[in-house]
């Protein structure tokens, strides 16, 4: 019985996770539930999963919650805050962590289930793209397993050799991952002068929360996976592609050195990806519809347009720039999206404010966590400095 951390339990990927978790009922339980503020939606997971902690991340709302789960008649110990999140993921309680927490916030909750030699199930993107270093680190010191949730980087575990002996041994030249284009392919740069949050949180494939969805719509999202790749799997910059597949199919391919490309496919549902990493190295039904190649018809593939999604050439930038350049990164991003969805930014001005502040803090060699910590406020001030100045 593995005993299962969902940070992030009220979001669409740790919805997921406790479908599957509830569909095995025999090999998991879900002994800790995370949510930020949403005390109803953690309350009514509480009572359906019987976790032995809940931990909200606002303080504010820690009363709402103890009242409301006393209001159940539960048993769920509550804590509240980002200390107590963190010292959750690390604590006996659990043996397996989703780190499914959106954004920058999801970072100390990652590393300290890595420095307990967890199982981690890594969806927040975010915290390797700022800490890949220190997460590595926090790996090799606790002894656990880091097992990628993003379908690509699944998809790409899925597709390399089981022994990780460096990517030149196993004979690979290149991790391709897939972007479905989002909502916006195939548009230019002077179609997306009006865009309005609604438009761009409007994904065609997946179902995914708003701050995510305008990431794909930009195509930052696949610049943030880019970069992940590079730290999950130690990828040099030029052995890692983007192809745009607008069926979300293929989720990602490996090419090796003998002209053989090995992919995965299955239906665009996080569930498969989750069911891996929570039964690995073994395979359990997920709930997934079966994939129907007769109903395909085709699958295509192009090549991005860098010129009218920037976000991911600024990607490619700054993991080239090292460092606390992809700190920088999404520390900027994050304010400029932010200030999207809630009308403050027009579409358009989500790179020119990222490439604003890239090139306003300087990157510097990847030190400690406190470090990355003053970085990305510095960053996040910029940004904020930059939109007022420019855009505002």
């Amino acid at each position: 019985m593995r005993n299962v951390a969902v940070l992030g339990a009220t979001g669409s990927i740790g919805t997921s996770a406790l479908d599957v978790i509830a569909r095995h009922p025999q090999r998991f339980r879900a002994s800790v539930l995370a949510a930020y503020r949403s005390v109803d939606a953690l309350a009514d997971l509480c009572a359906r999963f019987q976790p032995d902690l809940a931990v909200i991340g606002d303080e504010a709302c820690e009363q709402a919650l103890r009242t409301r789960l006393a209001s159940l008649g539960l048993s769920t110990r509550v804590a509240a805050g980002n200390a107590a999140l963190t010292e959750a993921a690390g604590s006996s309680l659990c043996d397996t962590v989703v780190a499914a927490i959106v954004g920058a916030a999801g970072l100390e909750s990652t590393l300290s289930a890595a420095r307990s030699g967890k199982r981690l199930l890594l969806a927040n993107k975010e915290s390797i793209v700022m800490a890949g270093p220190l997460l590595r680190e926090a790996l090799r010191l606790g002894g656990g397993e880091l097992l990628p949730i993003d379908s690509e980087h699944n998809a790409l575990f899925q597709c390399l050799p089981s022994r990780r002996d460096g990517l030149a041994q196993a004979g690979v030249k290149r991790l391709i991952l897939t972007a479905s284009g989002g909502p916006f392919r195939g548009k230019r740069r002077e179609d997306l002068a009006g865009i309005t949050p609604e438009q761009a949180v409007a994904h065609p494939n997946w179902r995914m929360g708003r701050k995510i969805s305008v990431d794909s719509a930009t195509l930052m999202n696949k610049g943030l996976e880019v970069i992940e790749a590079h730290f999950l799997f130690e990828a040099a910059v030029e052995a890692i592609d983007v192809v745009v597949h607008p069926q979300s199919i293929i989720h990602s391919l490996v090419e090796y050195v003998d002209g053989s490309v090995l992919a995965q496919l299955g239906n665009p549902d996080m569930r498969t990806a989750l069911a891996y990493g929570l039964a690995w190295p073994e395979r359990i039904e997920s709930g997934v519809a079966q994939l129907d190649l007769l109903g395909l018809a085709r699958l295509d593939f192009q090549a991005p347009d860098l010129d009218t999604f920037r976000c991911l050439r600024l990607a490619f930038d700054a993991m080239r720039a090292g460092g606390t350049a992809p700190t920088v990164l999404n520390a900027a991003n994050e304010i400029a999206v932010a200030a999207f969805l809630e009308g403050q930014l027009p579409f358009l001005a989500i790179p020119e404010v990222i490439e604003s502040t890239l090139a306003a803090v300087a990157p510097e060699p990847v030190r400690d966590l406190a470090q990355l910590v003053q970085t990305d406020l510095t960053a996040r001030h910029t940004a904020q400095r930059m939109m007022r100045t420019s855009f505002c």
